[in-house]
């Protein structure tokens, strides 16, 4: 007989948690798991790892779900594997190998071809993505045998290392940094590689290891997590406003602080700025977004009331005085 399943109670939690999602796991389980771990009510992620990728995955809760939205646009930086001379059914590691082909790379021919990579380039989105076509993802459509015509698409790679390299199975490789702007594949950029090459790629690891402004070195595992105190895991989270490091600094006093949460516009001698971040001055925390245009404060995505009274509740415990045995 087996016991009964104890019943998770779910609490309000803001803030972000950088995870290092593990291999296997898609993005989503990875967070449906953080998110049991925190015991929160309301999560979210900021764009997807496939299940064989790992690395940050930023996840949001509470008040910075209102905020997730900003951080998908966000450039990535990706540590890849590359595998010369096969292509497979997928462009990774879980399809079928379906042509090999003789590897004769030197280094000079890799370098020309790294530089005919950075920069603009056009990429066609692969098959087995999430991608949609008439409402159906595209990977549903390569499940069942069909082939769906797919536009190029323009996108952005910064800065592209590459460098040969052996697997554990003797077989030539490519170890690949790329930092690209978001809707990038990099699954396609390794095959896509691999043909200027000449003799075909597919990837076979993958490890997100920066998004934004947030590394690999700040990101927690799973495991970590799970080894951890509920005060240890919540001491993990960032605020907020960890979302908005380049949004300009706007704080306001009293009834505008007041006004500007019930959406109301507020003037100032605020320079225009397409992003910025409004705060109240006392107690400090953060309101929302907005917009600045000719000294008008424009109100964007606003916290609630009761977010911001959240937030702010465990500061105040944190900093009430405990009065010793004499009264001082």
């Amino acid at each position: 007989m087996h016991a009964p399943r104890t019943r998770v109670q779910r609490r309000p939690v803001h803030g972000v948690l950088l995870l290092d999602k593990p291999l296997g796991l898609s993005s989503n389980d990875a967070l449906q798991k953080a998110k049991w771990l925190l015991r929160a009510e309301k999560a979210g992620h900021t764009g997807t790892l496939d299940p064989l990728a790992t690395g940050v995955l930023p996840l949001c809760f509470g008040a910075a779900t209102k905020f997730s939205q900003l951080h998908l646009d966000a450039d990535k930086t990706y540590l890849a594997t590359a595998r010369l001379g096969e292509r497979t059914s997928t462009g990774d590691a879980e399809g079928e190998v379906i042509e090999t082909r003789p590897v004769d790379v030197t280094d000079g021919k890799l370098q020309a071809v790294v530089r005919q990579f950075t920069g603009a380039i056009r990429q066609v989105p692969p098959m087995h993505s999430a991608l949609k076509k008439d409402g159906k993802a595209l990977y549903e459509y390569a499940r069942a045998g069909i082939e769906v015509e797919r536009p190029a698409r323009d996108v952005q790679i910064f800065e592209l290392k590459a460098v040969l390299t052996q697997e554990e199975s003797a077989q030539t490789a490519l170890e690949i940094v790329a930092k690209c702007s978001k809707g990038t594949y990099i699954r396609t950029l390794g095959e896509d590689i691999g043909e200027a090459l000449g003799c075909g790629a597919h990837l076979r690891a993958l490890r997100r290891i920066a998004t934004g402004d947030f590394g690999i070195a700040q990101c927690v595992t799973l495991a970590a997590l799970e080894a951890m105190t509920e005060e240890e895991r919540l001491a993990c989270l960032l605020p907020v406003d960890a979302l908005l490091p380049h949004h300009t600094r706007v704080t306001l006093e009293g009834e505008n602080a007041a006004r500007f949460l019930n959406g109301v516009r507020r003037r100032g001698d605020w320079p225009d700025a397409a992003q910025a971040a409004v705060y109240q001055a006392e107690p400090p925390a953060l309101l929302g977004v907005a917009q600045i245009e000719n000294g008008e404060l424009i109100p964007g995505r606003l916290l609630s009331p009761l977010e911001i009274g959240q937030i702010l509740a465990p500061i105040a415990a944190r900093n009430v005085q405990v009065p010793t045995a004499d009264g001082q």
